[in-house]
């Protein structure tokens, strides 16, 4: 098929220029480099869905914050390790006024992104004890904490929980962590790539086994209160968002400044230990780390070797956005609902030309509209439809580099997608039904 929106020749000779056996198995950053050749080849711009960035511009809050520290002079100065102390006072309100639990100023350490704060927190968290050698994903999940694993050289296992949700869970994860040897699992929620949000019964469920089995909940809360089903938005009031640390001490929560507060380019998030786990002493990490106390190491064992901290006026600026959001003068959640409202027009569109949305239900519920969703389309794996849809200017990812099951999805992002695209996707998507119609269409 030949006639289609992106001249076939140039796409074909991009995906060979790849370098890859199957351009629908590529990493996200693989793939964000071949569409840009494609674009700049064909001159015509694509529906990108394949990288999770913001599209929206960042908080003034934070950029004057940041200016006004750099004219003072803070640039020529080593930030403290554990954070500065306007950032480490308001994580810690935020965590009291938006999740409704008390971690102290010590236990809210900022990191390089919660991609870095995932890393620290792999180092010590999968090396507390000799016996306990192996993390557990609840897929799907975000690639790139596998592969931070396996650049540790550390062990993990993984399940996608498309079929296990509610009370289903609690027998699956008791498989896993009745062998003994997990450590920490790990999941987001909301999810990277599926979007599902798990419920108060299966945060319960992991919590109660995590009690049970002494094992690390690691909570990546990089889409922070963006389940738009209901409002996280007023600073002290319920409801809050969901986590697993309002029924266990053994958690660590990664809060990113990323998504929420649309500031990505700054590379900043929060590590929130619990106070109790904060204190905790494993006499393994000695093998390691300088102390066995765990926030110890996690300081000035982990954070230390890798950045010697966070960037000092990011860290000024991080804090009056949050102090803003506390102090209830910005609503962070109103200034990122756009992505919901654009998620519900966009799945209506590939639904209505045939496509499926993959995880569609929160137990009896059905998904929310945020920044990610799923889809799937008969008669193809995800693979070969990450390949095909670049013919037709549409780029996404395969759920496969997720850890999901599910083989014939794709993620899509909404975030780049503009409002003068949608008609142009809806243009797109009919040529691709059209060239593919389904036997109930022949």
């Amino acid at each position: 098929m030949k006639d289609t929106p992106i001249d076939y020749d140039i796409v074909k000779k991009e995906i060979e220029n790849s370098g890859l056996a199957k351009i629908g198995k590529g990493t996200i950053r693989e793939i964000v480099r071949t569409v840009n050749n494609i674009e700049k080849e064909s001159g015509k711009k694509f529906i990108r869905m394949e990288m999770g960035v913001p599209g929206l511009a960042p908080p003034e809050i934070g950029t004057e914050a940041e200016i006004k520290a750099l004219k003072r002079g803070v640039a020529s100065k080593y930030p403290m390790i554990e954070g500065i102390t306007a950032l480490k006072t308001e994580a810690s309100r935020f965590v009291n006024l938006f999740l409704n639990i008390d971690v102290s100023e010590k236990s809210c350490i900022p990191s390089v992104g919660s991609m870095q704060g995932a890393y620290a927190t792999f180092m010590v968290a999968c090396r507390r004890d000799v016996k306990k050698d192996t993390l557990l994903f609840i897929d799907p999940g975000f690639p790139v904490q596998k592969q931070q694993m396996q650049v540790l050289g550390l062990k993990y296992d993984s399940f996608d929980v498309y079929d296990y949700r509610g009370e289903k869970l609690r027998e699956k994860l008791e498989s896993y962590l009745s062998k003994g040897n997990i450590n920490c699992l790990i999941y987001s929620n909301p999810n990277n790539p599926s979007w599902i949000c798990f419920t108060e019964t299966e945060l319960r469920i992991i919590a109660e086994l995590a009690d049970k089995y002494d094992v690390i909940v690691i909570e990546d809360l990089a889409y922070f209160g963006m389940d738009f089903r209901k409002d996280y938005s007023i600073p002290g009031q319920a409801p809050y968002q969901p986590s697993v640390a309002h029924y266990t001490k053994n958690y660590i929560l990664l809060i990113s400044s990323s998504k929420a507060f649309s500031y990505a380019g700054q590379r900043i998030g929060i590590i929130a230990i619990s106070d109790e786990l904060y204190k905790r002493r494993f006499p393994d990490l000695k093998r390691f780390f300088s102390s066995d106390e765990f926030g110890y190491a996690i300081i000035y064992g982990a954070l230390y070797s890798l950045s010697s901290g966070v960037a000092h006026t990011v860290q000024y600026g991080f804090a009056a956005m949050l102090k803003a959001a506390n102090d209830g003068i910005y609503n962070f959640v109103d200034a990122v609902k756009v992505y919901g409202k654009r998620a519900n027009v966009m799945k209506k569109i590939f639904i209505e030309n045939g496509f499926n949305i993959v995880y569609d239900k929160d137990e009896d519920n059905p998904i929310a509209d945020g920044f990610y969703f799923t889809i799937s389309y008969p008669g193809f794996t995800g693979v070969e439809l990450i390949e095909e849809f670049l013919y037709y200017g549409i780029s996404a990812i395969s759920l496969d580099i997720t850890g999901s099951k599910r083989s014939e999805g794709l993620r899509a992002c909404v975030s780049q997608i503009q409002n003068n695209q949608i008609a142009e996707l809806e243009y797109r998507l009919k040529e691709f039904n059209k060239h593919h119609p389904l036997i109930s269409q022949k």
